[in-house]
């Protein structure tokens, strides 16, 4: 039988995803003159599809439909992504020149969404047929073990990071392919190697992308105050930025987090939702339910994610398929670092990277993704020893 509490406890927060895309869409429902009731609408329709769906994956066979739903989210994502640059106007919604959104009958569909869930799955199949124990392979025979996974990443990098822009996304898949590799049997010297590279690569993206360095910028300029009376005069001077710089997003995120104090302004009663903080039941999601239900209403949200980050790693942990094993805890950690990721950005800690929060974030493709990666999971819990 599935986890029937894991089901009820992604239904728990879809159910607040729509609660508060009503409250804090309030000003955006005026700024583009909709109804007020439409993006809460909308994602109620995601929610419920979301819902339906995971109930659906859960009836199924894992041995005979997870491979073909992995595969196909995988390589079907993929082709969409290649195909993107390529495809008219009237099919595709371009954002400061990145194509990202595919559209269809209304609705906006980014394929990277169902390609993460994809690609995590593709790892945990590949990694439980070709990885393993690692005790007399030196670290040079580990990285040429390695290659096909890097050149496989490479082109996702590829796509996602130059061709659609989006360095954020990169992030997240790649500290989940780092964890899922030390998971399914590689060395800890291995993993701090790759964890190297991988920060140059980073640093390189940054610093090849002019808008990267600007957000940069503005993030240091905000947390540069807090830090830089840890060093010597001499060497703050010189890492302190332009106070022209003003990190106008981040600042009113962290407003509206001070604003809400322990238990928040009530719902509706936020202020920072109306035009200060832009789209705040998206990608500001957590600072919005920070100001209208204070350190509280953000503890319960965190307890609850927390749980189901919970019963994801038990199903993962009593497992005894080695690739459900790394499908499970792979989309745990895709869930988490998307989160990570997302409330760092909104706190200031560090620079927005445009993601998410899973189940959260107001989207119909990040909904429905996360649903299909959760669907998968309840599925493969039949084979998993959950008493």
């Amino acid at each position: 039988m599935a986890d029937r509490k894991l089901f009820a406890l992604v239904s728990i927060l879809i159910l607040i995803s729509i609660i508060l895309t009503y409250s804090l869409s309030a000003y955006t429902t005026l700024l583009f003159g909709v109804s007020e009731f439409h993006f809460a609408i909308r994602q109620a329709a995601f929610g419920l599809m979301g819902v339906i769906i995971i109930w659906l994956l859960a009836q199924l066979d894992p041995d005979e439909w997870l491979a073909p739903i992995g595969f196909t989210l995988f390589i079907g994502s993929a082709i969409l992504m290649i195909a993107m640059p390529f495809l008219p106007e009237f099919l595709v919604s371009a954002v400061g020149g990145a194509k990202r959104w595919i559209k269809v009958f209304g609705f906006s569909i980014a394929p990277v969404e169902f390609f993460k869930v994809g690609f995590v799955y593709f790892l945990a199949w590949s990694f439980s047929r070709k990885l393993g124990d690692h005790a007399g392979m030196g670290i040079g025979a580990e990285f040429k073990r390695f290659i096909p996974y890097a050149l496989v990443f490479v082109g996702a990098m590829f796509m996602i990071a130059f061709v659609q822009n989006d360095l954020g996304q990169v992030v997240v898949l790649g500290m989940t392919l780092l964890f899922m590799l030390m998971f399914a049997g590689s060395s800890f010297r291995f993993f701090l190697s790759l964890l190297f590279i991988s920060l140059s690569f980073f640093m390189f993206f940054i610093f090849t992308a002019e808008h990267r360095i600007t957000r940069i910028k503005s993030w240091w300029a905000l947390a540069q105050n807090s830090v830089l009376e840890l060093f010597p005069t001499s060497i703050a001077e010189k890492l302190r930025v332009p106070t022209e710089i003003e990190p106008y997003q981040i600042g009113h995120s962290i407003n509206a987090i001070h604003n809400g104090g322990m238990f928040g302004t009530g719902l509706g009663g936020g202020t920072f939702k109306l035009g200060f903080l832009s789209e705040v039941h998206t990608d500001f999601v957590l600072a919005g339910l920070a100001e209208e239900f204070g350190f509280f209403g953000v503890l319960f949200v965190v307890f609850l994610f927390m749980w189901i980050l919970q019963r994801i790693f038990k199903i993962a942990n009593r497992s005894k398929d080695t690739s459900i094993y790394l499908f499970s805890l792979g989309i745990g950690l895709l869930l988490s670092f998307a989160f990570i990721v997302n409330a760092y950005g909104i706190s200031g800690i560090t620079p927005i990277k445009g993601i998410s929060v899973p189940f959260l974030s107001y989207g119909g493709s990040a909904m429905i993704a996360a649903s299909i990666a959760i669907g998968m999971v309840l599925m493969a819990s039949k084979k998993a020893d959950l008493e």
